[in-house]
């Protein structure tokens, strides 16, 4: 039994290799398809955003020769194509808690992670949502890329601006508190 070797696989993909493109897709659509629900995508969005991902893949096949970064650059993708999505729909994109995204952007690989950081997702917004509406709505607006300004969020949410670092953080202490009953 061979080993998976991302970067081989990359190269004969390129080549038109159709087995070595079929791997690709086995080994990182777990992550593709995780990253994109992370956004509370309908099936619909979400099957666009997988597509489109891949296509990117697709047109740069030729240029990515480091298979080493491959999950890293799909999720990256993933992530880009379902902030635009969310932006052409015109809804707001919980997009990135430093925290939270630093597990996608991971390099590993495994399907066993792809699964584990998936699962993570689905925990950590299932318990966003959980939350008073007030701190629900203040993160995921702090989650949108770009960040929103203090003058914006307060704007958006109907408070006063200097309100909004001691919410953020009694909220963020309440999903940690949350997240923690949680695990």
């Amino acid at each position: 039994m061979t080993t998976f070797d991302p970067t081989i696989a990359l190269i004969e993909a390129a080549d038109g290799d159709q087995r070595a493109w079929d791997a690709l897709v086995t080994r990182y659509s777990g992550l593709v398809w995780a990253t994109a629900r992370s956004f509370r995508l309908g099936d619909a969005d979400a099957a666009d955003v997988f597509q489109a991902t891949w296509f990117r893949l697709v047109e740069k096949l030729h240029q990515i020769r480091d298979g080493a970064g491959l999950g890293a650059w799909l999720a990256t993708t993933a992530r880009h194509e379902a902030i635009d999505m969310l932006r052409r729909r015109g809804r707001e994109s919980p997009a990135d808690l430093d925290d939270h995204m630093s597990v996608i952007r991971s390099t590993s690989g495994l399907p066993e992670e792809s699964v584990l950081r998936a699962e993570e997702e689905r925990l950590l917004w299932q318990t966003i949502r959980r939350l008073p509406d007030r701190c629900s709505r203040l993160l995921r607006a702090m989650g949108t890329d770009p960040v929103p300004t203090y003058a914006e969020l307060a704007a958006a949410l109907d408070v006063p601006v200097g309100s909004i670092g001691p919410t953020r953080a009694r909220c963020l202490g309440q999903l940690r508190t949350l997240m923690a009953a949680a695990l």
